[in-house]
């Protein structure tokens, strides 16, 4: 950007931010990162390159969110699909997300939490993950999640298993179970338990499909769907979806 372009660029998005009214920005925003090995090749670059990338947009848009005042937010880091990449892209891919999580932990400014199957993770990640969520406060303002070896349908599989199991350990039969099975117990057991359901999901890269991403919480989500790929995803943006969401009317089912 020229200095011109820029002070430009920041004055828009200050009126933008300006603009937003706060008492209808969402309680918990999802975003799905799309497009960094589009955005890599597209520059003649690496995938690798577009994972790191995106890993710092990652950092960028949690101060984003703290500006606003946004209490919850999940970032969609790795799937269960991406799983089947090739060894060498995944090495990479496992670092370059350890150390974007480890240095969102070192600021001290947010409360961390993991969403996925982290058994379908090599040893070493799961442990430097999970060390440096351990290490988060938990009286942050922001809340956020991040979701690694997540897929949509494997949290309802494993919510459902986990409540079987533990009615199963209380002595309840098979019949007593599906007699009684309700949503809120499913509800009580999905990753993001507690939380509230995500108002809003955004997605980059222009495509338009969820992917699984959040699933059983996102009945009453807005969705919205941007062009640019995740590492050009910029303040603007955001600011833009903020506003998009804001506008609309939300009937819930009513």
């Amino acid at each position: 950007m020229t200095h011109l372009t820029d002070l430009v660029y920041r004055l828009y998005a200050r009126n933008l931010e300006k603009a937003l009214p706060t008492e209808s920005l969402p309680r918990h925003v999802g975003v799905i990162l799309d497009g960094n090995r589009r955005w890599a090749h597209q520059i003649g670059e690496q995938s690798e390159t577009g994972h790191k990338v995106g890993a710092e947009k990652a950092l960028e848009f949690l101060g984003w969110s703290e500006e606003v005042g946004i209490p919850v937010v999940t970032l969609w880091m790795l799937s269960t699909d991406n799983l089947r990449r090739s060894g060498d892209e995944l090495t990479k891919l496992f670092d370059i997300i350890c150390t974007v999580v480890e240095q969102i932990a070192s600021l001290g400014r947010w409360h961390l939490r993991l969403l996925g199957n982290l058994s379908l993770l090599p040893d070493q990640v799961q442990k430097r993950l999970q060390q440096a969520v351990s290490q988060t406060r938990t009286d942050s303002p922001l809340t956020v999640n991040i979701a690694v070896g997540y897929g949509g349908r494997e949290e309802i599989t494993e919510a459902v298993r986990h409540l079987l199991l533990e009615k199963a350990q209380a002595g309840a039969t098979l019949e007593t179970v599906a007699r009684e099975l309700s949503v809120d117990e499913i509800t009580s057991h999905v990753y993001t338990a507690g939380q509230p359901d995500p108002d809003l999901v955004i997605r980059t890269s222009g495509e338009q499909r969820l992917s699984g991403f959040l699933m059983w919480q996102s009945t009453h989500s807005e969705y919205y769907f941007c062009e640019a790929f995740w590492p050009d995803f910029r303040k603007i943006d955001f600011y833009r979806a903020l506003r998009d969401f804001a506008l609309r009317e939300r009937r819930l089912g009513k």
